[in-house]
């Protein structure tokens, strides 16, 4: 089952969530697909096993065989490319491509156009005690880390597993393509304007791709706020509230879990995993 932990800002939790899960479920893969900044490893401190570049394949033009026909560049839906046949000159755009491979099939020249592979990040794998760890870490510069994301998923996660899987934050891209595959999504937020602002950006996101979730809220004051209300009104439980603890927030800054900080809230955790998966297997 593919549980997902979401937020829709950066700093709400999420890692902290989505590692207590992998370390309360103690049989199950942790994937932390915040490729740009991925930090999971800091809590579960995996021993790496193996270290796989990731790359992309990208034309490269042989400007002695080109004939510079602009075929390539016309049946590119990106504009990655762009031939100048009056100073028989071809440029490419790379952070406009999409590795689609249209412009090698329509070349009609051989020897004027091939894909080379471009290296965009890495994916490390290793185990952490009984948990499996899997991370995707973008190469600094890269526009993009969907393709990254997509590639870890497509080709390293096994969907009968127990998966819980940290995404980037917001709801811009990368993070739709961490939840189109998802079973359940976690939303992480905070009980502030803010926090329910941005919550409400995630469960449009949530809704449009059709999927179960529910709240998780952090740093929980112990009284009703403006998170319950809303979940009251959106029919979206609120499955769990972090306290709001200075010890926490000490312990999560020297990268100890959350359930070593706060022990009786594996439990929780557990049952909360229970509830999910349970859930699951009804529909």
């Amino acid at each position: 089952m593919y549980i997902a932990v979401a937020s829709g800002k950066g700093g709400t939790g999420k890692t902290l969530v989505s590692t207590s899960l992998a370390a309360s479920a103690g049989e199950c893969t942790y994937v932390d697909l915040d490729v740009e900044a991925p930090n999971g490893s800091i809590f579960l401190k995996p021993k790496i096993e193996r270290e796989i570049p990731y790359t992309l394949p990208v034309p490269e033009i042989n400007e002695q065989v080109c004939t510079f026909c602009e075929k390539c560049a016309k049946s590119c839906s990106f504009n990655a490319l762009a031939i100048i046949p009056p100073v028989r000159k071809a440029m490419f755009f790379p952070d406009l491509c999409h590795s689609c491979g249209v412009c090698a099939y329509t070349c009609p020249v051989d020897g004027a156009l091939k894909e080379v592979e471009k290296g965009i990040g890495k994916i490390r794998t290793g185990r952490s005690g009984s948990i499996k760890f899997i991370e995707g870490r973008l190469n600094v510069g890269q526009p993009s880390g969907v393709p990254l994301i997509s590639g870890i998923i497509d080709n390293y996660l096994d969907m009968d597993d127990l998966l819980f899987v940290d995404s980037s934050p917001g709801t811009s891209c990368p993070v739709v393509e961490s939840l189109k595959k998802s079973d359940y999504v976690i939303l992480v937020t905070e009980p502030t304007p803010f926090g329910l602002s941005d919550l409400k950006l995630t469960v449009e996101l949530v809704k449009k791709l059709g999927k179960d979730a529910g709240i998780i809220v952090n740093k929980d004051n112990g009284r009703k706020t403006i998170i319950d209300d809303f979940s009251d009104e959106t029919k979206i439980p609120v499955i769990l509230k972090i306290p709001y603890s200075i010890d926490i927030q000490k312990d999560y800054s020297k990268g100890i879990p959350l359930i070593e900080s706060l022990p009786r809230l594996k439990e929780k955790f557990n049952r909360m995993i229970d509830g999910i998966t349970g859930k699951n297997e009804r529909h």
